[in-house]
């Protein structure tokens, strides 16, 4: 995304109208009933974000993580080991910022609540060239994920895990374990593939759209289908008055 990203967060990079990509992430979580939603930043941006949010006069806790530059970022299973000590022990449902989709979030913490146990948003990207790019997966007939791999060279399928994940307390605080085994810090993702392994872990698929806005190539088109009302105008997230 550079060089659009050297001063603005993609989260927080321009749609139309006065919106923003984090307007439609945000609008989805308020369609359904949330004791709180935290939004986790790093230093060099926190500025914006916080701007952001009084702009909007939304109740969203920020969480600071200290960095400012690409080294020093925890990653994002680090940020969330940051904060786990101050969370209470209930269930959550997490979403990377850049997701742009229409999935009902309602209908994937339902999934999990099902299930008893974590529940990850599958959606198919319908290209074995596509589906390098992200953690494909593999189910079973009871749509128990069989495998998560990050980036495979030869996709066993285009069904692929978005970062869109709803977790019970007792596995999501399993990081902790997860990090003393040596897993990487980064993508949660890779936390996973290692939870598939240690207990049941299942798949929520849904239709529609969903972009991880990565590329300036997404980007665009994620504001050209916003510019012809594909992708809906917020209905919970109100632009500030002129």
């Amino acid at each position: 995304m550079w060089p659009l990203t050297s001063t603005t967060p993609k989260q927080l990079l321009p749609l139309a109208e006065g919106y923003v990509i984090l307007d439609l992430v945000v609008d989805g979580l308020l369609e359904i009933d949330l004791e709180e939603i935290i939004l986790s930043v790093n230093a060099k941006f926190s500025g914006a974000f916080r701007r952001w949010l009084s702009s909007r006069g939304l109740n969203i806790q920020l969480i600071e993580e200290p960095s400012r530059s690409e080294a020093e970022k925890p990653g994002a299973v680090g940020a969330l080991h940051m904060m786990l000590g101050s969370l209470p022990r209930d269930d959550y449902l997490i979403v990377a910022g850049d997701n742009v989709t229409s999935i009902k979030y309602s209908e994937l913490v339902g999934a999990m609540r099902f299930h008893g146990a974590p529940t990850i948003a599958l959606y198919d990207v319908g290209s074995m060239e596509l589906a390098r790019r992200y953690g494909v997966v593999e189910l079973g007939p009871d749509s128990r994920v069989i495998s998560l791999i990050e980036k495979p060279n030869d996709p066993p399928s285009t069904l692929i895990s978005t970062a869109i994940y709803a977790m019970p307390w007792r596995s999501l605080s399993r990081i902790e374990e997860y990090l003393a085994s040596g897993g990487s810090r980064d993508a949660i993702g890779h936390f996973i593939s290692w939870l598939v392994r240690a207990e049941p872990v299942y798949g929520f698929r849904f239709n529609g759209f969903w972009f991880d806005v990565g590329s300036i190539d997404e980007y665009d088109r994620v504001r050209e289908l916003f510019s012809q009302g594909v992708i809906e105008r917020p209905r919970h997230v109100v632009l500030p008055s002129m």
